[in-house]
């Protein structure tokens, strides 16, 4: 039986973007997608906490995906990085996902503690404390992506679609 997840992406916020890393990543995704899964995207969310999360949540009550993948830009980053946790002023949620067994061997993609203390941080946050209010027992992680380039693409889209993968099938039983 096909997993759902659901896959969210931001939209740009400073005038020199001409696009968001995390939704040309999710574009790659929907155009040569070859999951067995079934994948929903909510794609371009604002770059406003309230609004963004908003949204997350109202599709998550819908949907009820059995993973969610949480998507934002990094461009000082070189690599994906999946976020460990989210804080919010002295509160701090971590993902009930095993961060080592997810990413095991996987060469572009590392284990970050710091998720940004902006926007994408806020919507992880407030995703984390919105699954564990409702006793959801969702899979939730939050990938930082790199700016893409013609050096880190095929290397970023390969190890995202491992993470896709094995996202989708922890806790799954055969």
């Amino acid at each position: 039986m096909p997993r759902k997840l659901l896959l969210t992406s931001f939209q740009t916020w400073l005038p020199h973007q001409t696009s968001n890393s995390s939704d040309d990543l999710l574009e790659n995704i929907s155009q040569h997608e070859s999951s067995s899964h079934s994948l929903s995207y909510l794609r371009q969310l604002p770059v406003n906490i309230l609004q963004a999360s908003n949204r997350v949540i109202a599709k998550i009550e819908n949907l009820r995906p059995d993973s969610i993948l949480l998507c934002g830009m990094a461009e000082k980053r070189t690599q994906l990085t999946v976020e460990s946790c989210a804080t919010c002023g002295d509160a701090l949620l971590k993902t009930s996902v095993d961060l080592n067994q997810l990413m095991a061997g996987l060469a572009a993609t590392e284990i970050s503690d710091d998720a940004g203390k902006f926007v994408c941080e806020g919507l992880y946050y407030q995703v984390l404390k919105h699954l564990q209010g409702r006793n959801f027992k969702m899979n939730c992680i939050f990938v930082h992506v790199p700016l893409l380039t013609p050096d880190n693409s095929d290397s970023v889209v390969a190890d995202f679609n491992v993470l896709l993968n094995k996202l989708a099938l922890l806790g799954f039983r055969f």
